[in-house]
């Protein structure tokens, strides 16, 4: 038995951060019902490199987190729509929306009034920056909000700065973030029989992912500033070999003396942090000139049978070849596509496994409203009245 069988998630989210959080969820056994509006669904359909998918409503970034789930739609413009919504909260666990502060009370969805109908809700709002205080009415994206946070300002070198994440890795973290407050509410719940109100912002979850940073500037005033591929200990930079780059982790003071006893420099190990902090320039000469005399896959098995942590700088499609990778489990694959995905793909999973009840993938990303009338009928709505709330455009 996985951890979420039978809790039920409304998923009204959209685009990246949202949807993974719901997904995390849905692959420990959440039954996750994703609602979309039937004529503006989640705009990551439309999102990612191949077009043929972005037209036919499965964008790759929608493939991403979309497993598992079940999709309906609902035009909760419409008081028909919000009525079906309101069933559905009745017997629901959590719902998780991330759309503008305030939007979701304006229809008479916000937290209060769905908790009325359902006291053990638990209500999570995800968000740009919270559902109080001088920004909260604002509005934004991974990339803007690594602008708000100071990531960008402390990503680059020196020289060439400030540059965002080439992933968007606050949309993920925020999810991550999110499904980790869903598992605490809903565990709180199991002691204190009530449900509860999420208020999630992305700039938190940003500045969190900064935290050592952060407390760095609160501590002694000192921010961080760009640095490139250079570390504050040249033992743990990267440097350029004979064919490309290794990243070498000679992070501790261990960690330091193995690596320059394995290169033959043993005179150059240090006591302490502060002597590697004095000698750091002539340090990265050193290394510099002898990272040169091999390739970065002989230097990263080198190392690495040293215990030195050390790593080839890889592309990311490289890194997937990884049969690392393959032995973890991380990725499922759908080798004969998906309805609505003719080619085969894959996605990623968890980045954790269980001993047992473990996350896993049990069924494709689903089409817009695929599964409404399967929906609706499980809260007992007859033919007609289904027929009706379609001929409206309410589903």
């Amino acid at each position: 038995m996985r951890p979420f069988e039978g809790i039920r998630i409304i998923d009204i989210t959209h685009v990246l951060a949202g949807p993974f959080a719901a997904y995390q969820l849905a692959l420990l056994g959440a039954d996750v019902i994703k609602v979309e509006p039937p004529e503006e669904p989640d705009q990551s359909r439309d999102s990612g490199p191949d077009l043929a998918l972005n037209r036919a409503g499965m964008g790759s970034y929608f493939l991403t987190q979309a497993a598992n789930k079940r999709a309906i739609t609902l035009d909760l413009k419409q008081e028909p729509a919000r009525a079906v919504l309101r069933k559905l909260v009745a017997g629901a666990d959590v719902l998780v929306e991330n759309f503008r502060p305030g939007a979701f009370e304006a229809l008479g969805l916000g937290s209060e009034a769905l908790m009325a109908i359902n006291p053990r809700l638990i209500y999570c709002s995800i968000s740009a920056f919270g559902q109080s205080g001088p920004r909260g009415n604002q509005t934004a994206y991974d990339h803007v909000i690594q602008a708000s946070s100071g990531i960008m300002a402390a990503t680059g070198t020196p020289e060439v700065n400030p540059i965002k994440f080439g992933a968007p890795a606050i949309d993920y973290a925020t999810g991550t973030m999110g499904a980790f407050a869903l598992s605490a509410a809903l565990f709180q719940r199991e002691r204190t029989g009530r449900g509860q109100r999420i208020d999630l912002a992305m700039l938190d979850v940003a500045m969190m992912m900064q935290a050592s940073h952060v407390t760095a500037w609160l501590a002694s005033g000192k921010p961080a500033r760009p640095n490139g591929n250079k570390h504050a200990h040249a033992t743990n930079s990267a440097y350029a070999t004979k064919d490309g780059m290794v990243m070498l982790g000679a992070s501790n003071l261990r960690q330091q003396r193995r690596l320059w006893a394995a290169l033959g420099r043993p005179e150059m190990a240090k006591e302490s942090n502060e002597a590697r902090l004095a000698d750091r320039d002539r340090e990265e000469a050193v290394l510099a000139r002898i990272m040169l005399t091999r390739t970065a896959d002989e230097w990263e098995a080198y190392l690495q049978a040293r215990h030195v942590p050390a790593a080839r700088v890889r592309r990311m499609e490289e890194a997937l070849a990884d049969p690392h990778l393959e032995s973890r489990g991380l990725l499922h694959r759908f080798p004969e596509g998906a309805p609505g995905v003719p080619q085969p793909f894959g996605v990623p999973v968890a980045a954790f496994t269980l001993a047992h009840g473990g996350p896993r993938v049990d069924s494709p990303p689903p089409r817009l409203g695929a599964d409404t009338e399967a929906v609706l009928g499980e809260l007992g709505y007859g033919a007609a009245e289904i027929a009706a709330l379609r001929a409206s455009g309410a589903i």
